[in-house]
This record gives C-alpha cells, sequence and structure tokens, in this order.
C-alpha cells in the first residue's frame, strides 16, 4: 500500500514549521523573560555571595649561564647541556620546591571558621561584627591563629572543633566528643598526647566555632600545586611567569614569595655544590701530583749526573715541546674524565664527546713516539725523563689555577636565576568575574526558557487548524474561538474526597452574552447540523470527544440554547453519569436525573426540567450509579430514547469522553447523528484519530467535527491562521 504523500503551503504535523516555532516564542514571552530574570537575579545574587578569589603574580628569569663556571661549562656550552625552559618548568611545579612552601607557610594546617549558611562570608566581607542573637557562628574582626599543631598520623585529615570559651579559653571536640579543654598561648596535649595543639592568637566572641585540620603533606602540597601555574612568556625567553590564586589576598603574596624565594635558593646551592664538588676532586689530585714531579725531576737529575750533563739536540727539543702539550692535554681530559665519570654514565653524550677528543690526541702522540724511536738511544733517555718532569709540572701548575679558579667560582656563586618582579597581589578578585558571569548565567536563563518552551510545543502539540482535522478525514462542522464571556461564568467545584476541583459553567452564554462569537460559530453549526440530519435516522445528536475538559458541554448546551431560540423544542441528555455537570449551568442539582429513571426510581416526566430558555429542556445525570455502562446498554435506555424522541424536535446527548470509557459508544448507536469535539491546543491528532477510529470500530459513523476554544495566538498565525471576525450591530 503506497501512502500518499502531501505537499503545499500548509506543513504537516511531523514537519518543522519556523513561523509556528516563532509564533510559540511571543506566546510564552512572558514564560521567557520570567526564567530569564530569574536567573539574572541568581546570577547576581550568586556573584554577591560568591567567595572572591585573589592572584597574586611574580616574574623570575633563568639565564643561560653565570659569570663564572667550572672546568666544564665550555663543554656543556658547546654540546648544548645547559639547562632547558621546560626542566626549570618542572622544577617550579616539583614537590621539592612547593613542599618546602608548605612547611614555611604551613599551609597544612587549615582553619575554618564557622559561618552562617549561604549568606555568611558576604557580611563578613561587609565588615559586620557580632550581632546579639549570633552564637556559633563567626564574624568580622574575629580569628584564630594556630601557632603549632602536631598530630599522629591516625588524626591527619580529621577535623578537630575548637568552641571558643572565656577568659582565653577554648574546648577541643572532635564531632560530639569532648577531648579536653586549653588556653590561648599555652601548648596543649590532647587524647592521650595524640595531638599537640598551641593556639597564638584568638579573637572572638564565646561559642564561636572553628574546625581546625592537619591534612597531610601531600595533600597541601597538591592543594598549592592546584592553585599555582607558571608558564614561558615568549619562546625561550627565559622567563617565567608565576601567579598563584587564593580566597585571602595577603596569603597568596606571601605564599608566591616564598616559593620564588625557594627557588632561588635551591638554584643557587646547585650551583655551588657543583663547583664545591669539583673542588673536591682537584684538591685530592694535587698531593700525588706533586708526589710524581718530584720523583721525575730526582730521576732526571740523577740521569744527567751518571751522563756527564747531557744536553738535548735541536730536533729532540721539538720533538720533546711537542710531546708534552700533548701529555699535559691528555692529563687534563684525564681529570675531566674521572669527573665525568661520577656524574654520567659512559653513553653520556658529554663523556662520548670526551673519550673522542681524548683518542685523538692518543693517536697524535703514537706517532710521535714512532719519531722518538729513531733517535739515538741516549737522546731518547733524556727526552722521556725531561717529557714527565716538564708535563708533571704544567700539569701542576695547571690544578692549582683551577682550584684558585674554582675557590673564586664557589665564593661568588649567585645561580642563574633572578628575580626580576617581586610576588604582589592584584587589588581585584579575578573570581568571579561579576559582569560576563551575570551575562553568561542570563543568556543560559533564556536559553533553557526558549529550549523548554520549542520541546514542549514539539511533543505536546494540539490541533491548531481546521485543517489538521479535515486531514484525518473528518470534515469540520465549526470552529469555535474562545470567548472571554464564557470564562467569567465559569467557577471551580470542588468534592470533599478529592483534592483538586474542576472548572464547570455556572451560566449560559447563549442566553448572557448572545452575540459572542462563540455563539455566532455555534449559529453556523445549527444551520450546518439541519442539512447534517436530513439523512439521519433518528432526531438524535450525540456530541463526544477524546478526553475530558474539551468543553463538550459548553457545546451540548449553547448549540441546544441556539437551535430553541430558533423555535424548536431541545432537550439536552446529560448521560455523562460519572462526572456530568450539565446541571450547574441552570444552578440545579444533580439529583433526580438519568440515572435515577435508568434504574426505575423516578419517572421520566419527573427528570425533565425546563430551563430558564424557552423551548430548551435537559435531564440531569442523577446520582452517580455503581455501573453506568450497563444502565446505558439496558432495554430501559432505548426505551427512554424513542420517548424523548416523540416529545421534542432535537436532543442532544452529552457523553463522556471516548477515549476513557466506553459510554459513548453505547449511546452512538441510538443516536442518528454524531460530532466528535477536540480542543484547541489540547488533542493531537493523533488523538483525534484514535478517537475516530475507536467510534467507528464500535460500528458509531462520526458525522464531523468541531474545533473548540481556539485562541487568536502567534504560533496560529505565523503557522496555520485563524480567521474569525466580530460583527456586531452600531447606533445610528
Amino acid at each position: 500500500m503506497v501512502k500518499e504523500i502531501k505537499t503545499g503551503s500548509r506543513p504537516g504535523y511531523d514537519d518543522i514549521d519556523l513561523g509556528r516555532l516563532f509564533g510559540v516564542l511571543l506566546d510564552n514571552k512572558w514564560l521567557i523573560m520570567l526564567v530569564t530574570a530569574t536567573f539574572a537575579v541568581a546570577a547576581v545574587i550568586h556573584v554577591q555571595l560568591a567567595t572572591p578569589i585573589y592572584r597574586a603574580d611574580a616574574l623570575v628569569q633563568v639565564e643561560g649561564k653565570t659569570g663564572l663556571s667550572n672546568p666544564l661549562a665550555e663543554v656543556r656550552s658547546i654540546l648544548g647541556e645547559e639547562p632547558k625552559a621546560e626542566a626549570e618548568l618542572e622544577i617550579l611545579r616539583s614537590r621539592m620546591v612547593l613542599g618546602q612552601a608548605v612547611d614555611q607557610e604551613r599551609l597544612d594546617i587549615e582553619v575554618i571558621p564557622a559561618r552562617l549558611p549561604i549568606v555568611g562570608d558576604y557580611l563578613v566581607r561587609l565588615g559586620i561584627e557580632r550581632p546579639g542573637f549570633a552564637e556559633r557562628s563567626v564574624w568580622a574582626g574575629e580569628y584564630l591563629n594556630v601557632g603549632e599543631l602536631r598530630v599522629d598520623h591516625e588524626w591527619l585529615g580529621r577535623a578537630l572543633r575548637l568552641v571558643v570559651g572565656d577568659s582565653g579559653s577554648y574546648r577541643l571536640y572532635h564531632d560530639e566528643e569532648l577531648l579536653g579543654e586549653g588556653r590561648v598561648g599555652a601548648t596543649e596535649s590532647f587524647d592521650e598526647g595524640r595531638i599537640e595543639l598551641r593556639v597564638a592568637e584568638l579573637e572572638a566572641g564565646e561559642g564561636a566555632e572553628f574546625t581546625v585540620v592537619r591534612r597531610t603533606r601531600l595533600a597541601a602540597i597538591n592543594s598549592l600545586r592546584s592553585r599555582f601555574s607558571v608558564g614561558q612568556r615568549g619562546r625561550d625567553s627565559g622567563v617565567f611567569n608565576m601567579t598563584l590564586l587564593d580566597e585571602n589576598p595577603r596569603r597568596a603574596e606571601r605564599t608566591l614569595s616564598v616559593i620564588s624565594q625557594i627557588y632561588l635558593t635551591q638554584n643557587v646551592e646547585r650551583q655551588s655544590a657543583e663547583a664545591e664538588q669539583s673542588l673536591e676532586f682537584l684538591e685530592e689530585q694535587v698531593p700525588q701530583v706533586r708526589t710524581d714531579l718530584a720523583t721525575a725531576e730526582d730521576a732526571l737529575n740523577a740521569f744527567r749526573m751518571e751522563h756527564e750533563s747531557l744536553d738535548l739536540s735541536l730536533e729532540t727539543r721539538s720533538v720533546l715541546d711537542r710531546v708534552v702539550e700533548l701529555d699535559t692535554q691528555l692529563g687534563e681530559l684525564e681529570m675531566e674524565q674521572a669527573e665525568l665519570s661520577q656524574r654520567y654514565n659512559s653513553s653520556h653524550p658529554l663523556y662520548a664527546a670526551m673519550m673522542e677528543k681524548r683518542n685523538n690526541l692518543e693517536r697524535d702522540r703514537e706517532r710521535l713516539n714512532e719519531r722518538i724511536q729513531g733517535l739515538p738511544e741516549t737522546q731518547q733517555q733524556i727526552l722521556r725523563m725531561s717529557r714527565d718532569v716538564e708535563v708533571t709540572q704544567q700539569v701542576y701548575v695547571q690544578l692549582l689555577n683551577k682550584i684558585q679558579e674554582m675557590s673564586i667560582t664557589k665564593a661568588s656563586t649567585v645561580g642563574n636565576v633572578r628575580i626580576l618582579d617581586d610576588a604582589v597581589a592584584q587589588p581585584g578578585p579575578v573570581e568571579p568575574r561579576k559582569p560576563v558571569t551575570v551575562v553568561m548565567l542570563t543568556l543560559v536563563g533564556a536559553f533553557l526558557a526558549v529550549a523548554f518552551v520549542i520541546v514542549r510545543s514539539i511533543f505536546h502539540r494540539g490541533v491548531e487548524s481546521a485543517e489538521q482535522i479535515e486531514d484525518l478525514g473528518l470534515p469540520v462542522y465549526a470552529t469555535v474561538p474562545l470567548s472571554d464571556d464564557q470564562q467569567k461564568l465559569v467557577r471551580r467545584v470542588k468534592r470533599h474526597n478529592r483534592r483538586r476541583g474542576r472548572a464547570v459553567a455556572n451560566g449560559v452564554l447563549a442566553q448572557n452574552a448572545p452575540d459572542d462569537t462563540a455563539i455566532e460559530a455555534l449559529r453556523g453549526l445549527r444551520t450546518s447540523l439541519h442539512f447534517a440530519m436530513l439523512e439521519a435516522g433518528n432526531n438524535r445528536l450525540m456530541i463526544t470527544g477524546p478526553s475530558p475538559n474539551i468543553g463538550k458541554s459548553f457545546i451540548c448546551i449553547n448549540l441546544g440554547a441556539v437551535i430553541a431560540q430558533s423555535g424548536q423544542r431541545v432537550l439536552i441528555v446529560d448521560a455523562d453519569m460519572r462526572k456530568g455537570h450539565v446541571h450547574t449551568a441552570f444552578n440545579a442539582d444533580s439529583k433526580g436525573g438519568l440515572s435515577e429513571v435508568l434504574s426505575d426510581k423516578a419517572e421520566l416526566d419527573d427528570v425533565i426540567r425546563q430551563s430558564p430558555i424557552n423551548g430548551l429542556s435537559y435531564v440531569a445525570r442523577g446520582k452517580a450509579p455503581p455501573n453506568p455502562a450497563e444502565l446505558l446498554m439496558s432495554e430501559r435506555f432505548t426505551r427512554l430514547l424513542n420517548a424523548l424522541s416523540e416529545r421534542f424536535d432535537l436532543v442532544v446527548v452529552d457523553t463522556p469522553p471516548i477515549l476513557a470509557v466506553t459510554d459513548a459508544a453505547v449511546i452512538g448507536h441510538h443516536c442518528g447523528t454524531t460530532l466528535l469535539v477536540a480542543r484547541f491546543g489540547l488533542n493531537p491528532p493523533r488523538e483525534v484519530d484514535v478517537a475516530i477510529r475507536r467510534l467507528e470500530t464500535s460500528g458509531v459513523k462520526v458525522k464531523g467535527g468541531i474545533l473548540n476554544a481556539i485562541e487568536r495566538k502567534a504560533a496560529t498565525s505565523y503557522g496555520y491562521g485563524y480567521y474569525h471576525y466580530a460583527y456586531k450591530t452600531t447606533q445610528t
């Protein structure tokens, strides 16, 4: 089966109609404005009550190298082994630096004053001092300074409650357990020595409470790290910007200053330790080199005395000078190798570069040794001894020079870090950003309100035009606009066993406001019914609907009144024996109606009541029976309708909603014409379609539909549109 898809200017039910959505927003503009205003007010209250966060910042510079360096500085510079910015950043974030800051500032001790809920901190920021009614809370000018708090491991992270007493005393609790009492300025012991507390200063009214917690050192470091940030300004600038967030601006400034000093101190100590380590190594080598020099000189002097002051030839002297130069360089490299081996392994680039340089020098020395082999034996011997003396002497002199240099370096070490800007707390808070927060929350409120309205309109969309009902194959006989005058006639009735009451009419609109547009629409329905009932099997008209509260009784009563005003005899039968309220429109009681007739407790003539409108009568629902459906299916109901049809020109039967109970399906078999009422914006097209199918399944043919309570809304004006005009008589 191929389903035909209709196209055209009118959108289908499942289509997204942008014009209608815009109209929905206009219809709900007050709701959107209310929600947006609520969010705006809440945002203003939030930014006023929120605890302000302050930021302190400092600027430090890490220079490439210092003015004086140890003997390895040149090699490191060549191989690019200068400390990198990333390494310095990690040092600043390390537990080594932050941990010392925690220790110096005692950030592992947390003091939390008790405040009034929600507004307490705000009142303290306003400087409001303790009022007379305050007991436990802490106000402006009141504080607690803990000089020392030592606890066993089991008490770390556990809250202690300190309650201020009189005359400088206090009581210490854990939960509700009293641990003991103490005095300000004295070191007190609690819980058998597991807690030692010294309160340095305490300024608060009696009964004020503070929560004191000794956190673990790691927890305090992690808390500090979460509020501390550092980054490099520019690329490879070596200038680091450090910031710290805190509720207390003075504490933020003080803590950041401590971090800067700790970083500077450890840098100086690191540079000084490196120079000291090099100096110790050099001093260890001096005695051995001095001994080697004395031994070499003694050997040379003894050889010369033995051979009667033998001198070197010119060729031998040139070879000696070159050998001494190579041996001197190899000696320096041996010392560097010994020092580097204490710091790096053999695969390190510094160590590998030094070994390559040494290998090159050793190859040059081997070539010189080949030349020496060609000299006379006596010249070779004196050359070797002279070489040992001169090489050892040069190494000794270099050692002494380097010891002097490293002594000066150690004494003048300043590190390669300097503080450019000291830690300073900015005057204004950085959080919350009041204008931005208010604007953002206001926009969020507007967005949520618009989203709610749109989603509700999409998923709870009732019928808004006669075309939607006609698309279901049901002709619309009338579109009845919502009447303001009818709303004035409605009153709320509440039963004693019900929580909420229900709205019922307390008068007939056709009698009180005959010129109302809703009554004019029902007059049009009267004309349409005249032709629609020509082929009907009887003069009975059933009016039903899919759900409650759609205005079926309003249609029945006022349609009957309009037809009666045209000169016909009309009877309205309230067949909703559960919740019918036709009688309220005539200010009457429900007792003595349809249920009594069907249960043989009253005669027909006794239950037919005459309304104030000439030609209009009605039968109330009667007392609510336990079995309404069974009474309607009885033979007595059939005889009753036949009798009423003979007495009146038109019998209008008001029934319960078809989707709620089966009464309408039973009554529909006795009525020649059936109309289905749908309420504007309440009954979705699918619900109307289900009601039609339910009646048709029961063998009841629905003749047409009525769209009731149409409202003039922007959604319909921009979407389907609706057309009703007032045309009243004017005096001339």
